[in-house]
């Protein structure tokens, strides 16, 4: 399997994904803006918004593909059945505890609440009230998407990737279409329609998937529960993993209580809009290199390929710093006219716009160690070590509770984001230590010899956007079509700098790419 073509891919529907998404996140700017009612829905999306990460891109597939993977492979096995028979098994004891989670969670709505947001900072019983009402809409599609990366993780290690990667476009569309056909002048309104719209496209991810596993042969029956030895490991496997797969998006939960208690209202917009931002080349990038991997890499260590592991770790490691550099100087550099371009109109004003911005700037900071974890943490789970990431992980976490403490105040909504990207590079430095003293990765000349020289083209690149910039800023409060065609005018001009620079510095050369091309057209 060719590397770059499956990454691109899922790059590719991932593009399409995170550009409804922005189209979302620019509606949702428009008609409820940065107020308490965007804060509360933003609260209340951000927990099952948790388990979409955890569990759609990152514990249960990290230890569950593994196993699917062992047994299809199994030379003295039933290949597919084995598989699916272990993804039953697993199923039997997967539904019902989701659904008593899920019902937990709705009766405890409450709690689950307020410690999500500190109560927003003092605000009235009925307004809170309200903030409680929109979790237990939105509550339902942790059970739904839990269920989506059960048959997501079977394709997946089926090498259907891009039915997978489709999925995260339903949820946009479905909150698209709520903000387009249900928003009212009341924000309150709109809001609450958003969340019960979230439930709504759980609902519809689970539908594709069921359907696309049908359509690949794949039919999975109701079994009655029972811990068996491999669901034991399974489970074994799962809950390190979260911790160790979901750091960033635990980090993001404690920015987001800690803004909502501390901060003015619409502090935890302004995160969640530069979050939104700094997730778009996260998941073009971090999630398609992830996803392919984890499944390449415990396939090959599965056959003794330890040799061919480590050049697909290698090549990952500088797919991702060649796509990553540009894009965390472009976002620190130019985070003022890209909020101005897709948020500031409607309710979302200048203000609103800049202190967006400046948490962009701080979040893009730590973007290249956001995906080198998905790059590093495949070489721990393929060989069935979860426990050392939990372990980097928590000590994660504690850099993030500190770090959100002591600049929270004297940076106030660039102190979550900073101290977020602060915690994920200890979390790649301690990765990545572990890797190479276990000899597990070793960086081969081609890396080390082209990285420094990526990161010199995308200074190249920063100094041409720094002062370009400014040229693009009158163009970015016009019409839809004026803004995007300032945008694009900045975009395009930036990667014709760092292709440039690239290939003039010796980072990447043209016969690169049609390597790249032969080898597409051959796999």
């Amino acid at each position: 399997m060719n590397l770059l073509k499956a990454t691109g891919t899922i790059g590719g529907l991932t593009l399409l994904s995170r550009v409804l998404g922005l189209v979302r996140d620019s509606l949702f700017a428009r008609f409820i803006g940065a107020s308490f009612a965007s804060d509360a829905f933003l609260v209340a999306f951000r927990l099952p918004n948790m388990f979409r990460a955890l569990f759609a891109e990152g514990a249960f597939a990290s230890a569950f593909i593994p196993m699917f993977n062992k047994r299809v492979a199994d030379p003295e096995g039933n290949g597919l059945r084995d598989g699916l028979d272990f993804a039953e098994a697993a199923l039997a004891v997967l539904l019902p505890v989701l659904i008593v989670m899920t019902v937990l969670l709705e009766v405890f709505a409450w709690p689950v609440t307020f410690v999500l947001s500190g109560k927003f900072n003092g605000v009235s019983a009925d307004q809170f009230a309200y903030a409680v009402e929109l979790s237990r809409w939105t509550i339902p599609y942790l059970m739904l998407i839990s269920l989506v990366s059960l048959f997501g993780g079977i394709l997946n290690s089926l090498h259907k990737f891009w039915v997978n990667a489709a999925a995260p476009i339903l949820l946009n569309l479905t909150l698209i279409a709520a903000l387009l056909g249900f928003h009212s002048d009341d924000p309150l309104v709109t809001a609450r329609n958003q969340a019960i719209a979230v439930s709504v496209s759980g609902a519809l991810q689970l539908f594709w998937l069921a359907w696309a596993c049908r359509r690949n042969g794949v039919r999975l029956r109701l079994r009655r529960p029972r811990l068996s030895p491999e669901v034991k490991q399974l489970l074994k496997l799962i809950w390190p993993a979260a911790a160790g797969a979901g750091a960033v998006q635990i980090n993001l939960v404690i920015s987001t209580a800690l803004a909502a208690s501390l901060l003015d209202h619409g502090s935890v917009t302004y995160i969640y809009m530069a979050d939104r931002l700094n997730q778009l080349p996260l998941g073009l990038i971090g999630i398609g290199l992830g996803t392919v991997l984890l499944p390449t890499i415990s396939r090959q260590l599965g056959g003794g390929e330890d040799a061919a592991a480590m050049e697909t770790q290698n090549r990952g490691m500088e797919l991702a710093l060649l796509l990553t550099l540009p894009a965390t100087v472009a976002l620190v550099l130019c985070g003022e006219p890209i909020a101005a371009a897709l948020f500031g109109y409607g309710k979302f004003d200048a203000l609103d716009t800049h202190y967006t911005a400046q948490a962009l700037a701080a979040f893009s900071i730590g973007l290249p160690s956001y995906i080198l974890v998905k790059v590093l943490t495949p070489g721990f789970y393929a060989r069935q070590d979860t426990k050392t990431p939990v372990r980097f992980a928590t000590i994660s976490m504690v850099v993030n509770l500190v770090g959100n403490l002591a600049l929270i105040v004297p940076l106030r909504h660039m102190g979550p984001p900073l101290a977020t990207a602060i915690a994920s590079t200890v979390n790649v430095w301690l990765l990545y230590r572990t890797l190479v003293k276990r000899g597990h990765f070793v960086a081969d000349a081609r890396l080390r010899r082209r990285a420094w020289r990526l990161a010199l083209a995308a200074a190249a690149m920063g100094g041409m956007l720094w002062a370009g910039q400014g040229l693009v800023m009158p163009w970015v409060h016009g019409t839809w079509t004026v803004r995007i065609a300032a945008m694009g005018g900045l975009v395009t001009a930036g990667v014709v700098v760092y292709g440039l620079a690239a290939v003039l510095t010796g980072a990447f050369r043209a016969g690169d790419l049609k390597l790249l091309l032969r080898r597409g057209r051959t796999n």
